[in-house]
């Protein structure tokens, strides 16, 4: 108790205005990622840029960029999820060894010093240098902030919470496009300070990130973890609250964190991130194959067209036949529209449902991109042909890249986010949601590398590409990704438990599984582990092998009492 500095705001916040703080913080790290995404767009752009200091293509005076090196351009931008993979990785083993605070402290100073870095770039190789240093730490921060904010928010209020993060992710997106809107127009956008200045804006919330995480309360169940009890229980009791109907609920919660905490210390060998990957030793968890899921789902949240539309936006728009400065302004219209239109995700989220979610998205977005694409086809062919033709099918393209991206801000936005924090067992979460970043980074650093390869020899096609990519996610999400909605994390060990891969055998074998142990569904819905992590079974065959070889079983409660070596024995049986 010692340890929690008198001016951590856990002393004078509790329950729900706790939640609201510990969210603000966390959307503070979300807004810098969404600020660092939707930068790059006005960067490529700029002439001073492109033409004197990555020297990979020219702009004439009416600003419209010709990139000659396109592999170069895509690189540069690509290198920076090079850095993501490589950053989320060591930010979960991080996280699990000195705590999330720390490790959200550490982000910030890496991703702090490769802003300096990329503001003060004189070349590609410095550049290139700093992008990878910048991706590094926000590799960090994407991997234990949203671990960090789960861990601390309810199961019933989590969908929500994060929802309402991805709103400040785009609202770094439209902060980074209008600032630029407006560099450009000073000195007709060709002085240096065009492109460092928005660069450099970033180091601001980076800055007050690091100085204010300091005054808040670390993860209970990392506290847990590393014997510091007294302080989880506290955090967890001024999150949860002591009095009227909230008394008992910090400490069932707590109780549950020690009994997981312990089961951990005998199946760390198995959450490697080796061992997560391939499955190893995971059993009727089947832990590899939720890795493969996440990773999959965030490789095709950017190939349905979200990174094309947010980092190459302008280019989408000069094809379709705007002149420099309508791109810029309608660039940066487009993405009001995407803030606005997360907020129908807070509240549709947890009525309908993920498969829905991602369901009525894949088919907006592609019927929108399909369009898109037809009409900036139109426009270009007709820009010379007939003026009045191609103007109007280029405002019509516009309209559909607006629908696009609002369908994705109301849907796949959030899901293959939220997806990770809820299927993953409590003991490889920090770690799953570190997978999921992997899944994120290697769709982003692929797509934004052939993006400009892509738009050079194909124009408007492109956009069909995109368009094929939603009707493929249709299938896929049917098929393969369970129903996470409305159900426990305990209740997801039971719907993954399952040999087969195919969701409608998993709905079936979890109803099942439900119908014969009715105690293991009461044990779910209190929070208790139904799957036992050191056999991969469900925790009734585990007790009544137990019980037949004369073993006692340890109720919960008295779980920091039990007979390590009768677990032990019980193994070898």
């Amino acid at each position: 108790m010692d340890r929690i500095s008198k001016w951590n705001v856990v002393h004078r916040f509790e329950k729900r205005g706790l939640l609201i703080a510990i969210n603000c913080v966390a959307s503070l790290a979300i807004f810098f990622f969404g600020y660092d995404q939707g930068m790059m767009a006005g960067v490529n752009t700029a002439k001073d840029y492109v033409e004197n200091t990555m020297k990979f293509g020219t702009v004439d005076r009416h600003g419209t960029v010709t990139i000659d090196k396109t592999t170069l351009q895509g690189g540069i931008i690509a290198i920076y999820y090079l850095g993501t993979l490589i950053g989320c990785m060591f930010g979960g083993w991080v996280g699990d060894k000195v705590g999330r605070i720390k490790t959200i402290a550490l982000g910030a100073v890496w991703a702090v010093l490769g802003a300096a870095l990329q503001t003060s770039a004189m070349n590609k190789e410095w550049m290139i240098c700093a992008r990878l240093v910048n991706g590094f730490g926000t590799g960090i921060l994407n991997a234990i902030v949203p671990v960090w904010a789960t861990e601390t928010s309810e199961h019933t209020s989590r969908g929500q919470f994060i929802a309402i993060e991805f709103t400040l992710n785009i609202f770094g997106v439209v902060v980074a496009y209008w600032l630029e809107f407006g560099m450009a127009q000073i000195g007709r956008g060709e002085g240096a300070i065009t492109w460092r200045f928005p660069i450099a804006f970033q180091i601001i919330p980076l800055l007050f990130l690091f100085v204010i995480v300091w005054f808040f309360p670390e993860s209970p169940r990392w506290l847990t973890k590393v014997g510091r009890e007294d302080e989880a229980r506290y955090i967890l009791g001024r999150l949860r609250g002591e009095t009227g109907e909230d008394t008992g609920k910090a400490e069932a919660e707590f109780q549950d964190i020690r009994n997981v905490v312990a089961l951990e210390k005998k199946t760390s060998s198995r959450n490697s991130y080796w061992a997560m990957f391939f499955g190893i030793g995971s059993g009727k968890l089947h832990t590899g194959r939720r890795v493969q899921l996440v990773i999959w789902l965030q490789i095709m949240q950017e190939w349905i067209g979200i990174a094309g539309v947010t980092i190459y936006a302008p280019t989408i728009f000069s094809l379709a036949g705007f002149d420099a400065h309508k791109v810029g302004w309608i660039s940066g219209l487009n993405e009001i529209f995407y803030l606005f239109s997360t907020l129908i995700c807070v509240f549709t989220l947890d009525r309908i449902g993920r498969r829905w979610t991602l369901y009525y998205g894949s088919v907006l977005q592609g019927i929108f991109m399909f369009l898109a694409g037809g009409l900036a086809t139109i426009a270009k062919d007709s820009k010379d042909i007939d003026p009045a033709r191609a103007t109007a099918a280029g405002s019509a393209c516009a309209a559909m890249v607006f629908l696009f991206t609002f369908a994705f801000g109301a849907t796949w936005l959030t899901v293959p986010w939220l997806y990770p924090a809820e299927i993953f067992p409590l003991e490889v979460r920090a770690k799953g949601n570190a997978w999921g970043v992997v899944g994120w980074s290697i769709g982003n650093g692929w797509l934004t590398l052939l993006c400009p390869v892509m738009f050079k020899a194909l124009g408007p096609s492109t956009l069909y590409i995109f368009g094929a990519c939603n009707v493929i996610t249709i299938p896929m999400v049917w098929a393969l990704y369970p129903e996470s909605n409305q159900r426990t994390l305990e209740e997801m060990d039971l719907l993954f438990a399952s040999d087969s891969i195919w969701t409608w055998e998993a709905e079936k074998n979890f109803a099942r599984l439900k119908e014969e142990n009715p105690d293991l569904v009461q044990a779910a819905a209190r929070g208790a582990s139904v799957i036992d992590p050191e056999t991969g079974l469900p925790r009734d065959t585990v007790s009544t092998r137990r019980a037949s070889c004369g073993l006692s079983l340890v109720p919960r409660d008295d779980m920091d009492s039990f007979d390590e070596k009768a677990i032990i024995e019980s193994e070898k049986i």
